[in-house]
């Protein structure tokens, strides 16, 4: 099956009818590992945070974190969960080259949170509910670097390096039950979803949920049923989708695909897949294991955990303001419609934007600049607008430099794209470049002289009362000033040197 291989998805959906389930993996921002004292921190040398626990030495007994299940628990009561009373860990037997235990610490059939719903909101407004199966405790494999490949895939390379830094970091998977009757917004559900999640993990405050950096993942499962059947079709699933649009590209991918196949009279073989980000497509990873095939046994060396209901209570009780409560009193504090709020987050900017506020800017300019110029760099360089090499200061301060008259629109983004370019500060950037609005009253005057004597016809229609022709003016001395000058501040200059009121 090739990508043009697929049917249209308009077709897709005429016959057939999409059922979702989506598996996301969340990394917890404890300080240690789930099962032992080792550092979770980034950017270590390889293997330099591991001991004989998280490498599984024989005779090594692991201990649970206790922020762990904290985190956990607050997941699920933000998920509207139901929290076990007792729950126990299991080992999940699979071989991996990059889990040195050859087994996983997970949960099986006792996870510690379950039959839960979170609500989300489509970008019509449409509230639709997706229902939580379990949220589950477990432990993250190593990292493989597959090494003289052309595609960083294991087949054709050279060799293989691993680095069990990563091994041991704690995990929550959170398990959706099937999603149904999504119809032809399934793909949109599925981002809108995962966009929700992620902003209520920040919101808790578990996990900084940065998919570019793999602390939160998402695995897509997707079957076709003909339309008016029950039962449900044989699912794939795509792994480790790491981007709200790769979560909505993935599904619309899938459909398209299983369609094409199920309408040529071929078979949905029941596998696990991999997403590529240039095409937008998935290829065959390997046949998808069953339940059973893991052979889940209880771990033996840790013991049941039974939060008291008292702890539970409390936790509760002290979780934050959750997503939909709190963009609902942004929204009515920054005045803006229900399309621009969703558009906001959407974008991932609801938090920059606080930030940049809490930094000095106002909400109408900090809104501005992260979903005007921000939003098209991050589009363009295909990266999540968090991403981006600058920091809700420097967006105040380049709003600060507007409000004051130092800068205009355009140079304002020149200075952002200097900043972006790792050229420093915004003032820094100012000063190196030779940014700052022309403010001299004199110089600004000989620049409106001039484009009066270069444009004389223009000149005697503003004398006659056509006031729109001062714009041919204003272009003409921000041309002359290369655009450093104030169009307000020109644009009195010019009527007031031709005698005309504004």
């Amino acid at each position: 099956m090739t990508v043009t291989d697929l049917v249209s998805y308009e077709d897709a959906l005429a016959s057939y009818d999409p059922v979702m389930g989506l598996e996301v993996h969340v990394e917890l921002g404890t300080k240690t590992k789930m099962f032992c004292g080792c550092s979770t921190t980034l950017g270590a040398e390889p293997n330099s945070q591991v001991c004989p626990v998280c490498l599984g030495m024989p005779g090594a007994l692991p201990a649970v974190n206790a922020t762990g299940i904290e985190s956990a628990i607050k997941i699920g009561l933000a998920l509207n969960c139901e929290i076990a009373q007792w729950c126990r860990f299991a080992r999940k037997n699979y071989f991996y080259p990059d889990m040195p235990k050859n087994f996983q610490t997970s949960q099986y059939d006792e996870p510690i949170a379950f039959n839960g719903y979170l609500d989300v909101q489509l970008e019509d407004g449409e509230v639709f509910r997706v229902e939580i199966e379990r949220a589950h405790m477990e432990e993250d494999t190593g990292k493989s670097t597959h090494v003289g490949g052309a595609t960083g895939r294991i087949h054709g390379a050279s060799h293989s390096l691993l680095d069990y830094n990563r091994a041991g970091i704690p995990l929550i998977e959170i398990v959706t039950k099937p999603i149904e009757g999504a119809g032809e917004r399934a793909p949109e559900v599925a981002k809108a979803y995962v966009t929700e999640l992620r902003e209520l993990i920040k919101a808790l405050g578990v996990s900084e949920a940065r998919m570019e950096m793999g602390q939160m993942r998402c695995d897509v499962n997707l079957s076709l049923r003909p339309l008016g059947r029950e039962k449900f079709g044989t699912r794939s699933e795509t792994k480790n989708v790491n981007s709200l649009r790769s979560v909505e590209r993935a599904v619309r991918f899938e459909i398209q695909r299983h369609a094409a196949v199920l309408s040529s009279g071929g078979t949905i073989v029941q596998e696990t897949r991999h997403f590529h980000e240039d095409t937008g497509s998935t290829t065959s990873g390997r046949i998808k294991e069953e339940a059973e095939d893991y052979r889940y046994f209880p771990e033996p060396d840790l013991v049941p955990v039974a939060p008291a209901r008292e702890w539970v209570e409390e936790l509760r009780a002290g979780l934050p303001e959750l997503p939909r409560v709190r963009r609902a009193r942004l929204q009515k504090d920054w005045g803006i419609s229900d399309h621009e709020m969703q558009s906001v987050l959407n974008a991932g900017a609801i938090d920059l934007i606080v930030a940049t506020m809490e930094a000095g800017a106002d909400a109408a300019a900090a809104r501005k600049w992260w979903m005007g110029e921000l939003a098209r760099r991050s589009n363009e360089d295909g990266v999540e607008l968090g991403a981006l090499p600058i920091t809700p200061a420097q967006v105040a301060r380049v709003a600060a430099l507007v409000a004051e008259g130092s800068l205009n629109d355009k140079l304002a983004r020149q200075v952002i794209e200097g900043v972006l370019a790792g050229e420093g500060e915004p003032d820094a950037v100012v000063d190196k470049r030779g940014l700052k609005v022309v403010s001299d009253e004199g110089a600004l005057g000989a620049a409106v002289d001039e484009a009066i004597a270069a444009n004389a016809a223009v000149a005697d229609k503003i004398r006659g009362g056509n006031l729109a022709a001062a714009g041919a003016l204003i272009g003409a001395v921000m041309k002359i000033t290369r655009g450093q000058a104030d169009a307000k501040r020109v644009r009195e200059l010019v009527l007031e040197k031709l005698g005309v009121q504004g």
